[in-house]
């Protein structure tokens, strides 16, 4: 996607992010009405929503390497058809065989409909902006559909055809998004190279740190999703709640997490990151037993808005700490993937443990989980927050060490590598500012040629 996306452009990113998102979000009402609309085991139902949600992040890790190449619009516009094509026939049958096929293929087009809105918004002058605006969109359409799916009659239809008709409407907005010549252009334009591939990154920096946050985020999001999974039964056989009712509660819901949402943009770094990621998936876990042995609505209701006000705070940290430990974002890649499997094997999860355990046994199986991973991610998070890798960083495999005085103005502390063994990762370290001048006039002196 272009690095700089103009115009009309981000509203057709914004529409492909609501559509590419709303399966995930109606992923509850989905499970429910596929285990009570065909005579599926709540096992059985939650692993075709799992097959779905991994047929989305298939289509996404496929796709991360070669948009550039098909072309955002091209491959937004397969997405939406497959998305269309998939669950409309999903949702036109009742042969089980017939279903799960469409809701892999509807899955494979949720994933690359969003593979292609994440990389434009990532190219917009102010990305955080973009994906809340999209965020927002997919929280208010899919709270407008939970209200909505309980009046259009039972059965498994009436959710799948709605997602398949979000992708129709959104299809014209495609038109303002770059074909694939003019992409690979601006791509080559924004990297200096002309219409060349930009270079090859260096070594992965910060590897044990990267590992043991994408493992933590992988468990992170599996237990997130395996109660969400399922919080539609347990609204309405464990805690005797109606589906208008339940439907109201997971609107709220979202409602809390557009909060939650907005919380986390005014925080900002205030508090750093280990303690709303530390704090924040300990209340979560609190979150998830409370709703998973909720047994009447107040419990219900307060575990859900609760659990999903803090959610979206949390994540959005998360993602901030893995983009902090490369600068190209390479472990914000390789989080975000870790993140989609443990969303695809949610609903699963989720599934199994009910049914062997119960709702409740299965919370508590979920907040151990929780706290488990809470701490080595608050570990990371204390050990690399405020220590990102800056363009430039020197990686050294031996020699005579090397300075870079990154300073620009007085105050400004310059970055100075510290060379330790070969293949050890460069640490920066603060130089007074009255020292980095004295370097600067040292170093102009000792090369007279580049004074001019």
């Amino acid at each position: 996607m272009s690095s700089r996306t103009r115009g009309g452009a981000l509203f057709a990113l914004v529409a492909l992010f609501t559509a590419g998102y709303l399966a995930p979000y109606l992923l509850p009402t989905v499970v429910g009405r596929l285990s009570a609309g065909l005579g599926l085991t709540p096992a059985q139902a939650g692993l075709v929503g799992s097959v779905l949600l991994l047929g989305s992040s298939t289509a996404g890790f496929a796709l991360a390497a070669r948009g550039e190449r098909i072309g955002p619009r091209r491959a937004a516009r397969a997405g939406l058809l497959a998305m269309a094509v998939g669950y409309g026939s999903a949702a036109a049958t009742g042969l089980v065989p017939l279903v799960v096929a469409g809701a892999v293929l509807g899955g494979l087009g949720s994933g690359t409909a969003t593979a292609v809105a994440v990389a434009g918004i990532a190219g917009e002058r102010d990305p955080h902006r973009a994906s809340t605006l999209g965020l927002l969109s997919v929280s208010a359409a899919a709270g407008a559909l939970y209200l909505t799916l309980p009046h259009l009659g039972g059965g498994h239809a009436a959710p799948l055809l709605a997602i398949a008709c979000a992708a129709t409407l959104v299809w014209p907005a495609t038109g303002r998004l770059p074909g694939a010549g003019r992409a690979v252009r601006e791509a080559g334009a924004a990297s200096g190279r002309g219409s060349e591939v930009p270079a090859a990154p260096g070594p992965l920096p910060y590897r044990r740190a990267g590992a043991v946050l994408a493992g933590g985020v992988l468990c992170w999001s599996l237990a997130q999703n395996a109660l969400w999974g399922v919080s539609g039964r347990i609204g309405l056989t464990q805690a005797g709640l109606s589906e208008v009712t339940v439907g109201a509660v997971f609107a709220a819901a979202l409602g809390a997490g557009l909060a939650g949402v907005t919380a986390a943009g005014a925080l900002g770094s205030r508090l750093g990151r280990a303690v709303p990621i530390g704090a924040g998936t300990v209340i979560i876990a609190g979150c998830v037993w409370l709703s998973s042995s909720a047994e009447d609505l107040t419990g219900f209701a307060t575990g859900e808005i609760l659990w999903n006000t803090v959610y979206p705070v949390v994540l959005s940290y998360l993602l901030g700490l893995a983009a902090s430990l490369d600068p190209r974002g390479r472990w914000a890649v390789m989080v975000g993937s870790a993140s989609s499997l443990g969303v695809a094997c949610g609903p699963v999860t989720g599934s199994l443990l009910s049914d062997r355990a119960g709702y409740p046994g299965m919370g508590l199986v979920l907040c151990a989980l929780l706290l488990l991973v809470a701490a080595p991610m608050t570990a990371v998070a204390r050990h690399a927050s405020g220590r990102p890798l800056v363009p430039g960083s020197i990686r050294r495999r031996g020699g005579a060490p090397a300075a870079v005085l990154a300073g620009r103005g007085p105050g400004t502390a310059a970055l100075v590598p510290q060379v330790g063994a070969p293949e050890q990762e460069v640490a920066p370290v603060a130089v007074p500012a009255g020292r980095r001048r004295m370097a600067r006039s040292a170093f102009r002196l000792a090369r007279p040629s580049d004074r001019g």
